[in-house]
């Protein structure tokens, strides 16, 4: 279905593998609209209640973009091709449903970008996370600038952007960049371990928790920011009115495992 990723759907988790290691899994523009298709697919299939967003091989998760196709871009293409990035990597970052990105090398510009856009990310000790495309003479376009100071605060983030450098899983786990770290063979069984915890619950207050995170840090699309505490009321409202709440109330007084089935 995809020449540029292999996708495997199993215990309701849809594993997407960028699949270019010939290449360190750049991203080129096939890979962009690929993974964009891919990620429809976690919001339109119901046997899908989770995703993993990993890269082909032992070297890297994204190397970055493929810069072959940045020569001769005008202004107004660099902006445009920014503006392609942003919104699927907004579509990752709004998914109702958990996407979570398993970091197994290299994770630097277009790649830590994409990392970043997920909900969360657990890495292998071989892991490498950076920003360097100021090397370029760029900036980071697919919303690093933005993500990165989020999670780590203003002043590593500009540090690590504006020097280039890259840092280790241990360090992005000091930082607040990743959850876990594990060893490459246990990479994609800890995320899925993780994975099976998080299907267990309450698929609404899930979705409506990644919506209330996401307005809290400002990561919407433009236009669309509301009051964080305003967007918590209204969710927690909403709760009230699905049968998974009645479902989780009743278990936990009748002292049994809720049955959760997302209405």
């Amino acid at each position: 279905m995809y020449q540029s990723l292999l996708t495997e759907l199993t215990n309701n988790i849809f594993t997407i593998t960028i699949n270019r290691p010939e290449k360190l899994n750049s991203l080129n523009k096939t890979v962009m609209e690929e993974l964009n298709h891919a990620i429809d697919e976690v919001y339109e299939n119901p046997a899908i209640k989770s995703a993993i967003i990993t890269g082909a091989g032992p070297k890297a998760f994204v190397a970055g973009a493929d810069i072959s196709e940045f020569l001769g871009l005008s202004r107004d293409q660099g902006a445009a091709l920014a503006r392609k990035g942003h919104a699927v990597f907004f579509k990752i970052g709004q998914c109702p449903k958990p996407i979570v990105a398993a970091v197994n090398g290299f994770a630097l510009g277009g790649g830590c970008e994409l990392a970043l856009a997920c909900h969360f990310r657990i890495c292998s000790q071989q892991a490498k996370f950076g920003q360097p495309e100021v090397n370029l003479g760029l900036i980071p376009g697919y919303g690093g600038t933005q993500r990165l100071t989020h999670l780590i605060g203003k002043g590593r983030a500009m540090e690590l952007m504006m020097s280039a450098e890259l840092i280790t899983a241990d360090q992005a786990l000091q930082y607040g960049l990743v959850n876990h770290v594990t060893t490459p063979e246990t990479l994609l069984s800890k995320t899925m371990e993780i994975l099976l915890v998080i299907q267990s619950k309450a698929p609404l207050a899930i979705a409506g928790i990644i919506a209330c995170v996401n307005t809290a840090v400002g990561d919407l699309p433009a236009g669309d920011y509301k009051n964080g505490f305003e967007k918590e009321q209204s969710v927690f409202g909403e709760c009230f009115g699905t049968e998974d709440l009645k479902e989780g109330a009743t278990a936990f007084l009748e002292k049994r495992k809720p049955l959760f089935k997302g209405v």
